[in-house]
């Protein structure tokens, strides 16, 4: 049996995009030709690789199973096509970037660690920033991008692109392990110690926006200075706080800090690529920025 290997590339870009529309958008090709391509996909691997859903189509098991080999396989042609386009001699060259303390964690620490080995050669700085420090720092010229969380309220000649999505939760340690039994609303929240990032950062500027549009005060009892301050605070009962659904996983599952459900949930927020239109990336930068949006 031989598949056309074009077939795979489509699929990557449905996979990732979540949609047939998008994806054919992306390739610059009509929605027919992408469907009918994964059709003959399926039929000839045997099995369904997509189910519809509300918001577009999602993985079966099959797909999931499929699309872990084909991003492996689709990453590293990426990376290949880059290193052989003659412009891109990103070697010995130095990446800059400005990012904020929940980016970092969140998305790019990982992705640096593969974009290491792939250029060992490439010298990296990383600035630590609140959103509003990194893009100041992205104004002024001193980074190449920035790496950060919404909301950004970047304005032109700031552009940001959305990388990936989060959700945040509310933990408390021990003492408030009573409240993980049943959903509270946004007004209880009053009569509790809160734990949060200092007032320089979007992170407070966004709670304080949500308790505002339920009519209460954001008045956190213990701010910190970065976000990985956040979980031992809370786990030594200063109060309880709001994290990445992310950073808090080990501790959850460790009983160290517990979930406290909320009536309504917290809005998704996202990692952002922001970059400066009115200056042209250098080669590196240009690489990696290619390679995060992708990813």
């Amino acid at each position: 049996m031989e598949i056309h290997y074009d077939y795979y590339r489509i699929f990557y870009h449905v996979a990732r995009c979540g949609s047939f529309s998008r994806a054919a958008q992306r390739l610059g090709a009509n929605q027919p030709n992408i469907t009918r391509s994964m059709n003959r996909l399926e039929k000839q691997l045997g099995c369904r690789l997509f189910r519809r859903s509300v918001r577009g189509v999602e993985l079966t098991a099959e797909g999931e199973r499929l699309m872990t080999h084909v991003s492996i396989a689709y990453r590293h042609l990426r990376a290949a096509e880059l290193e052989l386009k003659e412009e891109m001699k990103i070697h010995r060259e130095t990446l800059t970037i400005g990012a904020s303390e929940t980016a970092l964690h969140l998305f790019l620490l990982d992705q640096l660690q593969w974009f290491r080995k792939t250029y060992p050669d490439v010298k990296i700085h990383i600035s630590n920033h609140s959103t509003p420090q990194a893009l100041e720092a992205l104004q002024q010229d001193k980074v190449d991008f920035a790496v950060v969380t919404t909301p950004t309220n970047a304005q032109l000649p700031l552009r940001e692109t959305p990388v990936l999505a989060f959700q945040e939760i509310l933990v408390g340690g021990v003492q408030f392990q009573h409240l993980s039994r049943q959903k509270i609303s946004w007004d209880d929240l009053k009569r509790y110690p809160l734990v949060s990032l200092g007032q320089n950062t979007m992170t407070w500027s966004f709670y304080q926006r949500i308790f505002a549009a339920h009519g209460i005060a954001f008045q956190p009892d213990t701010q910190a200075e970065t976000v990985d301050q956040i979980l031992p605070l809370v786990q030594h009962n200063l109060g309880i706080g709001f994290l990445p659904e992310a950073l808090a996983r080990e501790a959850l599952l460790q009983g160290k800090v517990f979930e406290i459900p909320l009536e309504e949930a917290v809005p998704k927020r996202h990692v952002c690529i922001v970059k400066n239109d009115q200056k042209a990336l250098s080669a590196v930068a240009e690489t990696f920025v290619s390679l995060l949006c992708e990813e």
